[in-house]
């Protein structure tokens, strides 16, 4: 069977409790192992303002999985992020060769520190004439 990575962006509703919204990650990532998928990568964004009211809600709690499974196993992830009732929106998306550079790219500039070099500041002038 076919696998391709993906990409899915899960907006949770920020008005619940912290445990609570853990306990709706960890329902999401079985989702995504029981569907076959395996987890690469997971960053929790935390709340933010939602770009337009959803449902009366203003914020969301924002959450981007990375996977790789097979392409049978979006239907079922999916139908389960539609029915859980914590989660406002959500998207997936297959990610091809150049998405994945791209990322690499960008993880790559993230763990290389800037060496920051030390600036010289240029010393006062003296000015050794008298003045009338």
């Amino acid at each position: 069977m076919a696998t391709k990575h993906y990409e899915s962006v899960v907006i949770i509703n920020a008005a619940l409790e912290d445990p609570q919204i853990e306990q709706t990650i960890a329902t999401i990532l079985d989702h995504i192992k029981l569907s076959g998928g395996e987890i690469s990568e997971t960053e929790k964004w935390g709340r933010k303002r939602l770009a337009y009211p959803i449902d009366k809600a203003k914020s969301g709690y924002y959450l981007i999985n990375r996977f790789v499974g097979p392409t049978s196993m979006i239907i079922e992830f999916e139908r389960s992020l539609k029915l859980e009732e914590n989660v406002i929106r959500y998207l997936t998306i297959a990610l091809d060769k150049k998405d994945l550079e791209h990322l690499e790219k960008i993880k790559q500039s993230k763990t290389e520190e800037p060496v920051l070099e030390k600036e010289t500041v240029p010393e006062k002038a003296t000015n050794d004439e008298s003045k009338d």
